[in-house]
């Protein structure tokens, strides 16, 4: 809080001192005391008022300007116009505030010209002019550097943000990791303890097993279902809703020898096959980049497909024990059949692995079909021909962040170009109406020593310029100009920027009824009286 204080007494200092010292230094119109104390007053509420309400603190320097001068142009308070600007484009982020403000001191400016009577292109064009470089453009700088700043904070926050994603990535592989686990984990024991339970079935109803050895095989088979249900649910524990399923089965077995493995083991499974089966140990590397998309896809379906059998394979195994099996391999297929079952099964199970399956071939762009058909129960697997595993479509990145902040900062920049050509072509014109309206507002000495009073106005006129001076120094004539008497200034040089001798013409009721030459400010001494005859017979001369 102090240091704020600190820096706002800083502020206030340097926005004053020009105003201050201004007048006794010959920069601008000398200034009475207490106007000069009004104005810092004024400088000081802007100051207190900069963070919280910028624009009226740049609308306070707006007024000490066009109370000093029409034309916003003014060495005493243009650099607290600047600098208020400057900060209301760093403090605010609303564009209406700003065109208010500009707005409406540009109607102000534009009233106070109109109502002075003054040249009014060259008077406006620098209001114009002091507006867009004294006030514009230092909001505009003010605007860009409040962005570069946001910019670089939300790229710090965009880094933390990264760093937090990659976190929670790494968190959800790991629980994608142990997901994986489970599922084979599942998978794996849980076809090995059901062909377990077939083997302990088929031992069970032996004709030549003595009752004894029947109920141990009896108790074998309950024991082995038992626990494949518990490892179901132990599994189910470690396994989340929705996680991502890799289903892998043992590496290099293939359909065929899966099928095989459960017919030795007691299932009455029957094997059929359209064509021949392509072993998945075959890893021929692909030519191009699409065609190795292709054999990633087809991996992926045949190792989804092995999954498909196993569970169906354990599913009948429980399920239907003594019930034929039928497997049926086609080119983009795979169909699991079992009748009815021949000795009572397991009660039904979660669904689980159908439902993790069939989320898995969706994914790879197929169907997963799994229901009652005649006295029994198909599975059905299906993809399409050469299809490729299916991604959710991205959507484009939205513009927020430090990508909308870069884009609000190649706008703004866009802004100060419109600014600063806009800028060039008022300076352009308002030296150019300058430099015309003077060179044409230049009366010659010997004309103006031609003119003799009561020379009629309209032979007067011939020898007068186009122009009249737009800004005469009336108040340095030697002499009031006479009463109802129609009194024109011309420039007695045509040089421009520098400070020269002007005439005054005066007519009254057709004839020329004064002519006198008004000093340059710093060329005055004397009385007037002594002035006006003095210059006169110096430019007859």
């Amino acid at each position: 809080m102090k240091s704020d204080r600190g820096r706002g007494a800083l502020l206030w200092g340097a926005l004053a001192i020009p105003a201050v010292c201004a007048g006794p230094l010959g920069l601008s119109e000398p200034r009475p005391a207490w106007l000069q104390a009004a104005g810092t007053t004024v400088l000081a509420l802007a100051v207190a008022t900069r963070h919280h309400r910028p624009a009226a603190a740049f609308a306070a320097a707006a007024a000490l300007g066009l109370a000093t001068a029409p034309s916003l142009f003014t060495i005493s308070y243009g650099p607290a116009l600047a600098a208020f600007a400057l900060l209301m484009g760093r403090r605010s982020t609303r564009l209406r505030p700003a065109a208010l403000a500009f707005g409406a001191t540009a109607l102000i400016g534009t009233a106070k010209i109109v109502v002075r009577g003054v040249d009014p292109v060259v008077e406006w064009l620098v209001l114009m002019g002091t507006l867009l470089f004294g006030a514009v453009f230092p909001w505009l700088a003010g605007r860009y550097l409040r962005q570069a700043r946001e910019l670089s904070a939300a790229g710090w926050t965009r880094a933390a943000q990264l760093e937090r994603e990659q976190r929670i990535v790494a968190d959800r592989a790991r629980l994608r990791e142990r997901a994986r686990i489970a599922q084979d984990m599942h998978d794996s024991l849980g076809h090995e303890l059901s062909l377990i339970a077939v083997r302990a079935g088929a031992l069970q109803v032996a004709a030549d097993l003595p009752d004894r050895h029947r109920t141990a095989a009896a108790d074998l088979r309950a024991a082995a279902s038992d626990a494949t249900d518990r490892l179901h649910e132990i599994i189910g524990l470690l396994r989340e809703e929705g996680d991502e399923v890799a289903p892998l089965g043992p590496a290099g077995e293939s359909l065929r020898a899966l099928v095989e493995r459960a017919a030795d083991s007691g299932l009455p499974v029957r094997y059929t096959q359209d064509g021949e089966e392509e072993e998945r140990t075959e890893t021929r590397r692909p030519k191009t980049a699409e065609a190795a998309k292709v054999a990633e896809a087809a991996e992926a379906a045949a190792r989804t497909f092995h999954r498909v059998v196993q569970e169906a394979l354990t599913n009948a195994a429980r399920h239907a024990p003594g019930a034929p099996v039928t497997v049926e391999v086609r080119e983009t297929a795979v169909v699991v059949t079992n009748g009815a079952p021949q000795r009572p099964g397991s009660g039904p199970g979660a669904g689980s692995g159908l439902a993790h399956l069939r989320a898995r071939l969706e994914d790879l762009g197929g169907t997963l079909h799994a229901g009652p058909h005649a006295d029994g129960f198909r599975v059905e697997a299906r993809v399409e021909a050469r299809v490729e595993p299916r991604t959710e479509a991205l959507r484009p990145p939205h513009p927020t962040g430090p990508g909308r902040l870069a884009h609000a900062r190649h706008r703004t920049l866009l802004a100060f170009g419109a600014a600063l050509a806009t800028g060039v072509l008022l300076v352009g014109g308002a030296f150019a109406w300058y430099a015309y309206s003077r060179s044409h507002a230049v009366l010659q000495p010997a004309d103006f020593a031609r003119l003799s009073l009561g020379q009629a106005q309209a032979d007067a006129e011939r020898q007068l310029p186009d122009l009249a001076a737009s800004d005469p120094p009336a108040e340095r004539a030697p002499t009031p100009p006479p009463e109802g008497a129609d009194c024109r200034y011309y420039r007695a040089s045509g040089e421009l920027f520098v400070a020269v001798r002007h005439f005054r013409v005066c007519f009254k009721d057709g004839a020329l009824v004064e002519k006198s030459v008004i000093p340059k400010a710093e060329a005055r001494a004397g009385s007037e009286h002594e002035h006006e005859h003095e210059h006169e017979k110096e430019w007859v001369r």
